[in-house]
């Protein structure tokens, strides 16, 4: 056993060495333009749909434990239930049929293991690092709180009561807000038009809503939503072996949520958000875009463009930020979703009178990557930026987990990085100016800006 101040010296020890390490595996492969993701992995899928994934590091000692559940906030289809997908996050850590919170919480401190949870748009994930001996027990933990989740309905009235305080907290910064606003604004139908934490009259309906949350749980925490991601100092024949034994009894479930397909935008939509305090302004500009393919080069070119036309490099960053000093945040946000989703950009302003010509330059970017000139070097420099900057986050155990999570939920392998990679490799001049004319049309465009609001 060790403790969390022994795992953290680990990781620390080990984290440069790992990226040393990732440079070196990756430069072979990059030159063949074959493989990006430099380590071997395994795949195995349990009779019931529990799908494993096993990755051994050559990272000494430490393990990364993931449960991805391919449960979001996108899957909360029916009216006035939204936010349940975050909310069982919560619930998740109050105890089983076999051991109270307190009990599980004793069990990973004396293990020296460490854990934790988030909610996404997509996917529900849970992680623990831990040291390789602990192995079985986090095996056997994590089983026993997805098969036998117990709670009571005080539990349960008690974590709504504390979900809404925490959407009030992230409600306090202008960005989120901007975005929740900016959601509701763009989508009709797709559940993407709420955010992973609901709206807020559902969060405040929460606690009447206990039949129902063991209605979401059982149809969604199932094996076939489920992979196991085990990451570091481990064998494939050890985790095969736990996975069967602690997880092989699971029953599969018959759900299927029925997700609305969200008609085309129409004509542009704009909406105003009115600060109660004294705040700098805001302005978002987002454009309909494609959902994560690694077979279609729209989401690839899409994260080029972010990079091109957005990032610190980019000359609009340059112009408002650093030369003339009117932008203080420039954010690209070009997500990967499991559907069409939002292709957005925020920036905040130091000056309320500048919020339209800010709006104007970000507008006018968007408009000139359709057809401007793009130098060869410059496209080959931002996609060798994104080769390495992925490279640099697999310095650990735990980060190559973390890093996998979000492939695995969209695809449940880790090949298909591999796959989108090549995909970036192959993207031509000719390829952004295409995706960017695809989608950054007037009539998907939806625009929302934040200002103090005055006496």
């Amino acid at each position: 056993m060790v403790d969390s101040s022994k795992i953290s010296a680990k990781l620390s020890v080990t984290r440069s060495l790992a990226v040393v390490l990732a440079f070196l595996f990756l430069s072979a492969d990059l030159m063949t333009a074959d493989k990006l993701f430099p380590y071997a992995y395994f795949i195995d899928d349990l009779p019931n749909g529990l799908r494993l994934v096993t990755v051994p590091t050559g990272f000494p000692n430490l393990l990364a434990f993931w449960v991805v559940v391919q449960a979001g906030s996108r899957n909360e289809v029916e009216p006035g239930k939204s936010g349940f997908a975050h909310f069982f996050e919560h619930m998740m850590f109050r105890g089983t049929e076999n051991y109270t919170k307190e009990q599980y919480d004793a069990l990973l401190k004396n293990a020296g293991a460490d854990g934790n949870a988030f909610t996404s748009d997509d996917y529900t994930a849970y992680h623990t690092t831990l040291s390789k001996e602990d192995l079985e027990l986090i095996f056997k933990l994590e089983a026993d709180r997805f098969q036998h989740l117990r709670y009571s309905k005080e539990d349960f009235r008690t974590e709504a009561k504390a979900v809404l305080g925490e959407y009030n907290k992230n409600s306090s910064d202008p960005l989120t807000k901007m975005r929740e606003v900016l959601r509701d604004t763009a989508f009709d139908v797709h559940p993407y038009k709420h955010t992973t934490m609901g709206f807020l009259k559902d969060i405040e309906d929460m606690p009447n809503q206990y039949e129902y949350g063991l209605n979401f749980f059982s149809r969604f925490y199932r094996p076939e939503y489920t992979t196991l991601l085990v990451a570091g100092d481990v064998k494939r024949e050890e985790t095969l072996r736990l996975a069967r034994k602690y997880w092989g009894d699971w029953k599969r479930g018959s759900y299927d949520a029925a997700i609305p397909r969200e008609p085309a935008q129409s004509a542009p939509r704009s909406a105003d958000v009115d600060w109660p305090v004294e705040t700098l302004p805001w302005v978002l500009v987002a454009f309909k875009g494609p959902a994560y393919s690694d077979d279609s080069k729209d989401m690839p070119a899409a994260d080029v463009i972010s990079s091109l036309a957005f990032s610190e490099s980019s000359p609009l960053f340059q112009k408002l930020v650093i030369k003339e000093q009117k932008v203080d945040s420039l954010v690209p946000m070009f997500e990967d979703h499991r559907d069409p989703y939002l292709l957005a950009v925020a920036a905040r302003i130091k000056a309320p009178e500048d919020l339209a010509y800010v709006q104007e330059e970000i507008l006018r970017t968007f408009e000139a990557i359709k057809t401007g000139q793009i130098s060869r070097e410059r496209l080959d420099s931002v996609k060798s930026h994104l080769k390495y900057s992925f490279a640099l986050r697999l310095d650990s155990s735990e980060a190559i987990a973390e890093t996998l999570a979000h492939y695995i939920e969209l695809r449940r392998t880790p090949e298909t990085l591999n796959r989108l990679y090549r995909l970036y490799d192959s993207v031509t001049v000719e390829d952004v100016h295409a995706v960017a004319k695809k989608y950054f049309a007037a009539e998907g465009r939806t625009i929302v800006a934040l200002t103090p609001k005055h006496p």
